[in-house]
């Protein structure tokens, strides 16, 4: 099964894939649907993130990285409707993110989930 994962400097030497840190716990996101993970990049450019691109690749692929890596990966499948506040950061950024300099994981600050903002984000998306 294929689906679409977000790549920063794709192609290069300093390729990066997005994640969020959740908990301590670095969460890799894969989009079962292009538009969603394009609508993903268009929020994260709206809070002055570097634009990602949108890249299809095998599920499997991105499940034996994770595990490398030790971190987690979550599907966000078509139509999908969060039920948690930890369920909205899948379909919208956290307000805080990681520095470029940092995308090696050398920064392991937790992040406050901020309600007002995730509500914003959504109501974008209408």
């Amino acid at each position: 099964m294929n689906i679409f994962v977000l790549l920063y400097n794709s192609g290069t030497d300093k390729e990066g894939i997005h994640s969020i840190e959740l908990k301590g716990r670095t969460i890799v996101l894969m989009f079962e649907d292009k538009d969603d993970a394009t609508r993903y990049c268009g929020l994260l450019e709206a809070q002055d993130f570097p634009l990602p691109t949108v890249e299809m690749i095998n599920i499997e692929e991105i499940k034996d990285f994770c595990i490398k890596l030790d971190y987690e990966c979550k599907l966000v499948e078509k139509n999908f409707v969060p039920k948690t506040a930890e369920d909205r950061l899948l379909i919208s950024p956290p307000q805080k993110n990681l520095e470029f300099d940092n995308w090696e994981g050398e920064n392991n600050n937790k992040e406050k989930i901020d309600i007002n903002t995730i509500k914003e984000n959504l109501e974008k998306l209408l």
